[in-house]
């Protein structure tokens, strides 16, 4: 590993730990949602850097698509306005510190009671495709097309459940000026 690699680790280990820590001390859920955003994408940078770049992009991109999506449901249906009242994150403070120390205590005591195999083969030249064989086996094709089908499904759905088009506010032949918008005043209003 070399100098560069070292020094990304050394800033986005701890820049995940203090937005970590954020999440629970932070007291709004739009300030934890983007403390937690800003968290997941120096894991998901952590991830790349020690040498699982396919994860470490889709750890970034699930992210931010999973929070921008629960920052817009904030937004869209909280009754305080844009999740910004205070609030706290904090619940049953003794006992998540017990059970916390005690799981951070088992697993302290795995890494260091744990004897670690010794390396038997090469690295593989290409830690992605070993990941996607490893994880999918000899059912990666069968993934792949399924994950089109969902698309086009999802696509459908959506076509299907509009009442109209972008363009049938103008009428069949594109000339209604101005466009029946259902918001505004327009044509049969």
């Amino acid at each position: 590993m070399g100098v560069t690699h070292t020094v990304l680790l050394w800033v986005l280990g701890p820049l995940a730990l203090a937005g970590g820590v954020l999440v629970f001390t932070l007291d709004s859920m739009a300030r934890v949602t983007f403390a937690l955003l800003g968290c997941l994408v120096c894991v998901g940078g952590v991830v790349t850097v020690l040498g699982l770049p396919y994860l470490g992009v889709v750890i970034v991109l699930m992210m931010v698509l999973e929070m921008v999506i629960m920052a817009g449901f904030m937004v869209a249906y909280m009754m305080d306005p844009a999740g910004l009242m205070p609030m706290t994150m904090r619940h049953n403070t003794r006992g998540a510190l017990v059970i916390s120390g005690a799981v951070f205590a088992a697993l302290v005591a795995g890494i260091a009671l744990v004897r670690r195999p010794a390396r038997t083969g090469a690295r593989p030249g290409d830690s992605t495709f070993q990941l996607g064989v490893s994880l999918m086996g000899d059912q990666m094709l069968t993934m792949i097309t399924l994950g089109f089908v969902l698309l086009a499904t999802m696509v459908g759905a959506t076509v299907l459940a509009a009442g109209r088009g972008r363009y049938d506010r103008f009428g069949d032949d594109l000339d209604r000026r101005p466009a029946d918008d259902p918001a505004g005043g327009g044509v049969g209003r």
